[in-house]
């Protein structure tokens, strides 16, 4: 029952998205509010990825992990739609303009690159390739950290002047991570 709820949640943002676009509530710029929401969605899923672990951990309650994957997953959809729209309805797949864009403006290498490492985490997510992989595949989806990484600086380059949002996602991404690692010293201290 909570993974269907997760789902259904999961899947909230796009049909906001879908009821806007056919209301015509997107605002006065629908390309901007479109990018935004799906990378916004995307960061928040990252994010809640990330935090199963600890959770689990904090709460001893093991069948949050069900839920990693469909969130790692739904991230990986809002992020697709966020690289999308960029490509497709703000640059209409002028190659040229993109390029330029990339090296101009660091926070799409940024996002682009961080796109590029989430792809194969999907493409081995699944059961099977969890068993070919074996003790690889933990190392490879180790590359998460990274992505959260590159997400928030993705965000915090693209926001010109009021930083509180992308400080909020570095702080809880901090708070993510350091709870990892003070788990890791605790588990390697003897005693």
């Amino acid at each position: 029952m909570a993974k269907i709820m997760v789902f259904l949640i999961c899947l909230y943002p796009l049909g906001r998205l879908l009821t806007l676009a056919l209301t015509d509530h997107l605002g006065a710029n629908p390309i901007e509010f479109i990018t935004r929401s799906t990378g916004t969605w995307t960061l928040v899923g990252i994010l809640l990825t990330l935090a199963i672990t600890p959770l689990r951990r904090l709460t001893g309650m093991s069948w949050l992990l069900k839920l990693r994957r469909m969130l790692g997953l739904f991230a990986f959809f809002y992020a697709s739609l966020h690289l999308t729209t960029y490509l497709w309805l703000d640059q209409f797949f002028d190659w040229s303009a993109i390029v330029r864009d990339i090296v101009k403006r660091p926070f799409i290498t940024v996002g682009i690159a961080a796109w590029l490492l989430l792809l194969p985490l999907v493409l081995t997510s699944t059961n099977h390739m969890m068993k070919r992989l074996g003790r690889r595949w933990g190392q490879l989806h180790q590359v998460v950290y990274v992505i959260a990484i590159l997400g928030v600086l993705h965000y915090w380059w693209l926001v010109k002047r009021d930083l509180t949002q992308p400080m909020i996602y570095a702080v809880v991404l901090t708070l993510l991570l350091g709870i990892r690692i003070w788990y890791r010293f605790c588990q390697k201290r003897p005693g």
